[in-house]
């Protein structure tokens, strides 16, 4: 009896801790609705998630280096509407004005990794800045208003199905394999562990700190504009506000998947298990028709327990 404790004590430090919050969080959904564990309402939760999904990618790498981003969300705002105002004010063809748009992030992502690194400004202030630049930026382009109009090919994006599966999934899927790649089997990705957790060592190793965490930053402005088009083609349009409400739930995806805001651990498995349980959250509450204004405070409540478990974890360690 004693050897088949210590197994499931063995086995349950080897299942990494958001995974059993998913699975619980799902039971107890499947258990008090109907309509959750159906196909169309899971492929729900993917296409409500999958802009945050993106710029969580980007948010976790940002992390790993022991820094944060505020801005991804103006970031998408301001390249979706430059992106739109380029198309139907300037007349750019409507694929050179996406280029320009995550061209755009690219360019804000540099500016966030200069001032962190080089300029030596905290990335809570540097990447603060760049939010209310951008929020404004996004309103003053169009004056506040909307844009509307877009190509009839651009809803692919959110309406396209292959075998099934919609478009934006395998986009979503594809951009979290590619850098779980990055991370796990490339010397830069490895070296993004290396700087967040020690890097005064890291430095000693020979690894160009600065033009890596640059780098990082310019990859979350760009993964942002990708987070953009995303929202711009399931509207239709392009709004000045759009994705500037989502940091709370990109930092609670990165934090529940068990990144830690010291730098050093995080990955896009975890990231994504985040991602998953914020979106059934969010989905199961909207099924059990629980008020729009308690879904929040739920997601606070589950993040400081991902913390909570995260510590326990290490003492146990």
């Amino acid at each position: 009896m004693d050897k088949l404790g210590l197994f499931f004590r063995w086995l349950l430090r080897k299942i990494p801790g958001p995974l059993v919050g998913l699975v619980l969080v799902c039971v107890v959904f499947s258990y008090l609705s109907p309509y959750f564990f159906t196909t169309r309402n899971l492929f729900n939760i993917f296409s409500q998630m999958s802009e945050i999904g993106i710029m969580a990618v980007g948010a976790a790498l940002v992390i790993i280096i022991a820094g944060i981003d505020l801005s991804v969300g103006a970031v998408l705002a301001v390249t979706l509407m430059f992106n739109a105002w380029l198309y139907r004010d300037i007349g750019v063809p409507f694929a050179f004005s996406c280029l320009a748009g995550l061209a755009l992030g690219a360019f804000i992502g540099l500016v966030n990794g200069v001032l962190s690194t080089y300029a030596r400004i905290q990335p809570f202030v540097a990447t603060l800045a760049t939010m209310s630049a951008c929020s404004g930026i996004a309103l003053f382009i169009t004056n506040g208003s909307p844009v509307t109009g877009f190509p009839p090919e651009f809803a692919v994006l959110t309406s396209e199905r292959i075998f099934g599966i919609p478009l934006e999934l395998i986009i979503l899927i594809s951009i979290y394999a590619l850098f779980g790649f990055w991370l796990n089997f490339r010397p830069i990705g490895r070296a993004l562990y290396a700087i967040g957790g020690n890097e005064e060592v890291a430095r000693l190793s020979g690894i160009e700190i600065q033009k890596v965490k640059v780098l990082v930053y310019v990859i979350a402005g760009v993964l942002a504009a990708v987070a953009g088009l995303i929202v711009g083609s399931r509207l239709d349009a392009a709004h000045p506000t759009a994705g500037i409400s989502d940091l709370l739930s990109v930092i609670a995806v990165v934090v529940i998947g068990g990144a830690s805001l010291a730098g050093g651990s995080g990955g896009m498995m975890g990231t994504f298990i985040g991602l998953l349980i914020i979106g059934v959250l969010r989905n199961g509450m909207a099924l059990l028709n629980v008020s729009p204004n308690l879904q929040p405070v739920v997601i606070g409540f589950a993040i400081i327990l991902a913390v909570l478990l995260d510590r326990n974890s290490l003492a146990k360690r």
